[in-house]
């Protein structure tokens, strides 16, 4: 069974303001992966990667701004600001390049990184992601309805978007305890993530991409197809494509492959 938890406790550091709450995994010898969850999760969602990989690298997973138990500041931020987190967390650990692997939202920031700090990068892994996830309207919609409503009116319907019926089915306690998390985020950083996602679209700007990119999609994904994952592998020079037979949080559904796609790019 998937162990994923709430109760992966690391270390925090300052960034504009708030603070940003990441965990390391590994020796500070070995190479440097940075792994960024997806909306409504936080970092215990790497758990099976951060296992697998800490004999080889230096794996640092953080909260994205909003989530877990990092602080969302309170004023409305872009894509540029989970960026521009990512950087000073890497000028935190005094770590000048490290590959990056996003899922989702956090593909998003990994795009935005390409795109401006290209040289804070070794390699790019994209998961589950698009270079617009979704529309604008949608996206407000459901920011306002949490910052009306709470959380619990988002964390009943997650698991048909995240994943397959015959995963929610086979891991009815993993699931749960995703929804779990879902449920325990604060409304504010939620929403304020809704705000970025309804606002950043991409297309434009990741033709310019020049790390070597890793991009991997979902075969049953309904939020960020393979057709957006191909679409990103046109348009990345050099970009590869992995398809896994996985919904929306492929990381977790497909865990072992997941994993080893990671190990064969990075390595």
């Amino acid at each position: 069974m998937t162990q994923i938890g709430n109760d992966t406790v690391g270390q925090t550091c300052a960034v504009d303001g708030i603070r940003l709450h990441y965990r390391t995994d590994g020796g500070r010898g070995k190479p440097c992966l940075v792994l960024s969850n997806s909306l409504g999760t936080d970092l215990s969602m790497w758990d099976a990667q951060a296992a697998a990989l800490a004999g080889d690298f230096f794996v640092v997973r953080y909260d994205t701004r909003g989530h877990g138990r990092s602080a969302s500041g309170g004023a409305p931020f872009g894509i540029d600001r989970l960026g521009l987190d990512v950087v000073a967390l890497l000028d935190h650990l005094d770590i000048e390049r490290a590959a990056f692997c996003g899922i989702s939202m956090g593909g998003l920031t990994g795009q935005w990184l390409g795109i401006h700090q290209p040289r804070r990068l070794t390699k790019l892994v994209l998961a589950n992601t698009a270079a617009r996830i979704g529309g604008a309207a949608p996206w407000q919609l459901r920011a306002e309805q949490v910052r009306r409503d709470g959380m619990a009116a988002v964390a009943d319907s997650a698991a048909a978007r995240w994943f397959t019926p015959q995963f929610i089915e086979r891991e009815a306690e993993t699931v749960a305890r995703l929804a779990g998390i879902l449920r325990s985020q604060d409304a504010g950083g939620y929403a304020a993530c809704c705000d970025v996602l309804a606002q950043t679209d991409l297309h434009d700007a990741v033709g310019t991409i020049a790390v070597p990119t890793l991009i991997i999609a979902g075969e049953h994904d309904p939020v960020t197809t393979i057709d957006d994952g191909r679409w990103l592998q046109q348009q990345i020079a050099g970009g590869r494509l992995a398809s896994l037979p996985a919904s929306h949080i492929s990381n977790i559904e497909a865990a072992d492959l997941f994993t080893e796609q990671l190990r064969t790019f990075l390595l």
